[in-house]
């Protein structure tokens, strides 16, 4: 998954980093990706962070270990998201480089060391420094930012900068990542300011959603048809930020309903755990709908047959049981984490179903078992024959589709006032289709950089 990096140098020699993402794949796969940065850390003056994310915000404690002292601007709940995630990634890295040195120690090869640890996200942690929405900030001389609510996870913002060279200002938006007019749990996107130069991402510009509502109507039938009808589980590759907590949100309101059946739901991750407290520290900063509930209900993400699950040994022993029940557990994508052990001790169970609820990169394991032709997988090194009944609902993923993208940016923007427009941060394909649909939506100056190129604005 892209790992996005934009560097902007400014004439007076200000070099600001907007996100320091980690690209994301099978374990050491992206390791060369990720160490070959494409600058010097030590020559940065700052970071800009759109969200929280990994494929945003990954490397940041890398290019502290490569010696960047500057600040990282970003607002205050992506600062905290970015400390539990940060921790998270470390530790992975940890097992990932632990398993792989194994290997290359019976191959008598060089061994290599993580991006990263514990310590550098603690250090790097640090340097941030937390600015709220809507608020022009002073970066540094002639340079301001604003941040404006995308609507994609908590904390999420339109970067919008503000630049003076020759007593002429220049406007530049980044969009991070864009959220949907219509969520579970957040806020739509807001407005953001009129840009020169807009930089947009890409990952849904070649598809469209189906209607939110649908999807929790699609999630009660599926929990029925497995749980109480066929007595299975149902196992939710979940993202442990926004995605989790926006599913747990569903399903709270489905039980305050009467509606959700009296089964168990476990919620398998520790670092869902610590970012759903996270959210409950943030939970003025949610929709509406979220402040009604709260009304009688003063914790949207827990109810009486919930669980949060943070022991190991308790996460083993969900393998063995064989009551119905509901299983929450990250990756999302299935690389990685327990869900990836749930997968693999219940993929050949008739009676089980996998319900992938977000993108899934082309390569992983999320989106392989989606193709219906694909009788066996490769699990941790064992074929799996594919039993269960694998689905996908696309109403809580948490980017908007081209259309939505389109139509807010068209909100937002005199869409004749962006002199270029630069798509970013999605696979070429549907960067090659988001491309046709801007054109078709009145947009010109559509350019598709390549990494490493360098553009004079």
């Amino acid at each position: 998954m892209t790992g996005s990096k934009h560097l902007i140098t400014t004439e007076a020699g200000k070099r600001i980093l907007l996100d320091c993402g980690m690209y994301q794949g099978k374990g050491m796969e992206t390791d060369a990706s990720n160490r070959d940065l494409g600058f010097d850390p030590k020559e940065l003056d700052y970071v800009i962070l759109s969200h929280a994310h990994i494929d945003h915000s990954g490397l940041i404690p890398y290019i502290y270990r490569m010696g960047f002292r500057g600040e990282i601007i970003s607002t205050p709940a992506t600062r905290d998201l970015c400390a539990i995630m940060l921790m998270d990634t470390a530790y992975i890295q940890a097992q990932d480089v632990r398993w792989y040195n194994k290997k290359m120690d019976r191959l008598h090869q060089p061994k290599v060391d993580p991006l990263y640890d514990g310590n550098h996200v603690e250090r790097a942690m640090k340097l941030f420094v937390t600015v709220d929405y809507d608020h022009r900030f002073r970066v540094c001389d002639d340079v301001y930012v604003t941040f404006t609510n995308s609507g994609h996870m908590l904390g999420s913002a339109v970067v919008s900068l503000d630049i003076r060279e020759h007593d002429e200002w220049k406007r530049i938006a980044y969009t991070g990542d864009l959220g949907r007019q219509h969520s579970h749990i957040l806020c739509a996107p807001q407005l953001f300011p009129q840009c020169d130069y807009l930089i947009c991402e890409s990952t849904y510009g070649n598809r469209l959603h189906e209607d939110t509502m649908v999807s929790e109507e699609e999630l009660l039938g599926i929990v029925e048809d497995t749980c109480v009808h066929r007595k299975g589980k149902l196992l939710i590759p979940s993202f442990s930020v926004g995605r989790t907590q926006e599913i747990v949100y569903v399903l709270n309101k489905l039980y305050n309903e009467g509606h959700l059946p009296a089964i168990k739901v476990y919620v398998d991750s520790p670092l869902s755990v610590n970012a759903t407290h996270i959210f409950r520290m943030y939970t003025d900063a949610l929709n509406e709908e979220v402040q009604d509930c709260m009304r009688f209900d003063d914790d949207p993400f827990g109810f009486n047959t919930l669980r949060y699950i943070t022991d190991i040994n308790e996460s083993k022993a969900l393998n063995h049981s064989e009551e119905p029940c509901i299983v929450i557990s990250a990756s999302g994508m299935l690389e990685a984490g327990r869900i990836k052990h749930h997968v693999a001790n219940h993929i050949s169970d008739p009676n089980c179903t996998i319900l992938i609820v977000g993108y899934c990169t082309p390569t992983s394991l999320g989106a392989r078992i989606q193709d219906p032709s694909l009788k066996w997988v490769s699990i941790f090194g064992f074929d799996h024959k594919i039993k269960a009944q694998v689905t996908k609902i696309e109403g809580f993923s948490g980017h908007g589709d081209y259309r939505e993208m389109i139509d807010y940016i068209s909100r937002s923007q005199n869409v004749e006032g962006i002199r270029r427009t630069f798509i970013v941060h999605g696979e070429s394909k549907a960067q090659e289709a988001y491309k046709d649909h801007l054109y078709e939506a009145g947009f010109r100056g559509i350019e598709i950089p390549k990494r490493g190129q360098t553009i004079i604005l």
